[in-house]
C-alpha cells in the first residue's frame, strides 16, 4: 500500500542526451546514468581524444569505463512505463469529451475552471489570472465552467444583462482605442527563397554574461566554441550554469533571419525567452515552454520544445537559416547549402521578446553567427 504514495517522475528517469526515458540505463563512475547507446556514441567522438568525459557534470576519466546495466534502475523504469503515473496525471489537467476545454489554449487544451460572462470565454487556471490580477477584468463576472455558456447570461427580462452589455461596448472601445494602424496590418508572406531571407537579415552577437563557463566566445562575440578548459567568466545571473549553452545580446522583434554555421559533432540553435532558467534540467533548451531548438548532428535533425522532440528529415548541411516572424508567431528552420530547404516551422503566440540561443557539447566543437549579405 505503501507504494500508492511513491511518484515517479518522468525527468528522473529521461537520459539527458536524447531527453527519453532511459533504454538499457548505465550508471557511471561520478553517479550519472544515460541510455547505453547514448553514452556509447557520446564516448565513441571521444575516443580520438583519448579521454573520456560525463556530459553533465564533465568528470574525466582517462580510460573508457565498462558499461553494465543498472538492473535496479532499469527495473524503476518499467515500473514508470507500466504505471503511467505521470501520463495519469498529466493527462488529468487536459479536457476530455466531457469537460468545457480553455478557449484560449493552442493545441492540446487544458481543462477550464472558470467561464466569463463578459467574454463568453472559458479559461483554465493559467489564462484566467488576468481576471484577477489586471484591473480591466475586475468587472467581469466568472461563474462555473459550462458548455453552454450562453445560459448563464440572464434574459433580455433583466438589468445585470444590461449592465454586462454596457460594460462589454466599453471594453471594446478601449480596445479600438489602443489598436494603431501598424497592428492591423497584416504581416507580409514568409520568404521563398535566400534572396528574400536576406532582406530581413540581422546582426546578431554572443552575451557574454550568459555564456556557460565551457564556452569560448570569439570572432567579435559571433563565435563559440566549445573548451574542456573553465573560461574566467565573471559571476552573474543571466549564466547558464549547467549546460554549454550562450544567448544573444540582442533581443529579437519583428521580422529577422540570421544563419549559424556548425563544425564538430552536433549544435543546439534555439530561441528562448530571456526568462529561461539559468540552471537545473529545465534550463536546457526545448526543456521547457520558453525555448524552441533544432538539434543538428551528423546524422539527423530533431526538434524539441517543452519536453516534446520531433525527428526530421532534410539534406544534411553544416549551416541552418533561421526565419522568425515575431507578431505572425512563425519560426521557421532551414538547412543552408547550394538550396534552402525547410527543415521544420513553429506557428504559435510569442508572449516576449526572444533572444537566439546556442548550445555545444563536445570539445572543439564550434557555432558561428554568419554575417550574411
Amino acid at each position: 500500500m505503501a507504494q500508492k504514495g511513491v511518484q515517479l517522475d518522468r525527468e528522473t528517469f529521461s537520459c539527458s542526451i536524447c531527453l527519453d526515458l532511459l533504454k538499457d540505463p548505465v550508471t557511471i563512475p561520478c553517479g550519472h546514468s544515460y541510455c547505453m547507446n547514448c553514452i556509447k556514441s557520446f564516448w565513441d567522438e571521444e575516443d580520438r581524444k583519448g579521454i573520456h568525459s560525463c556530459p553533465q557534470c564533465r568528470k574525466t576519466f582517462t580510460a573508457r569505463p565498462v558499461l553494465e546495466k543498472n538492473t535496479m534502475l532499469a527495473a524503476l523504469v518499467e515500473q514508470l512505463k507500466k504505471t503511467g503515473l505521470q501520463a495519469a496525471a498529466a493527462d488529468h489537467c487536459y479536457a476530455g469529451p466531457e469537460d468545457v476545454a480553455c478557449d484560449v489554449c493552442t493545441g492540446r487544451k487544458l481543462k477550464a475552471i472558470k467561464s466569463c460572462l463578459v467574454c463568453l470565454v472559458s479559461y483554465c487556471e493559467k489564462h484566467l489570472q488576468p481576471h484577477y490580477e489586471s484591473q480591466t477584468f475586475k468587472k467581469h463576472t466568472l461563474v462555473k465552467t459550462s458548455v453552454k455558456l450562453q445560459d448563464n447570461i440572464c434574459s433580455p427580462v433583466s438589468e445585470t444583462r444590461d449592465k454586462l452589455q454596457d460594460i462589454l461596448r466599453e471594453e471594446q472601445t478601449n480596445i479600438s482605442l489602443t489598436v494603431t494602424e501598424e497592428d492591423v496590418l497584416l504581416s507580409p508572406a514568409e520568404p521563398k527563397t535566400r534572396a528574400g531571407f536576406l532582406k530581413c537579415s540581422c546582426d546578431i552577437t554572443l552575451d557574454p554574461n550568459t555564456a556557460h563557463r565551457f564556452l569560448l566566445l570569439s570572432e567579435g562575440n559571433r563565435k563559440v566554441t566549445f573548451m574542456e578548459q573553465l573560461q574566467s567568466y565573471s559571476d552573474h545571473p543571466d549564466r547558464f550554469t549547467d549546460y554549454s549553452q550562450v544567448l544573444s545580446r540582442e533581443s529579437l522583434t519583428g521580422r529577422c533571419y540570421w544563419e549559424v554555421e556548425w563544425r564538430g559533432g552536433g549544435v543546439h540553435v534555439a530561441v528562448a525567452y530571456k526568462n529561461i532558467s539559468r540552471a537545473r534540467w529545465d534550463s536546457f533548451f526545448g526543456n521547457n515552454d520558453k525555448s524552441w531548438v533544432l538539434h543538428c548532428d551528423t546524422n539527423s535533425y530533431k526538434f524539441f520544445h517543452n519536453k516534446v522532440q520531433t525527428v526530421l528529415s532534410g539534406p544534411r548541411s553544416s549551416r541552418v537559416g533561421v526565419y522568425l516572424d515575431h507578431r505572425a508567431g512563425i519560426l521557421s528552420f532551414y538547412s543552408v547549402s547550394e538550396t534552402t530547404t525547410l527543415l521544420h516551422r513553429v506557428q504559435t503566440t510569442f508572449t516576449q521578446p526572444l533572444y537566439a540561443g546556442l548550445c555545444l557539447w563536445f570539445d572543439g566543437d564550434t557555432a558561428e553567427l554568419i554575417k550574411v549579405k
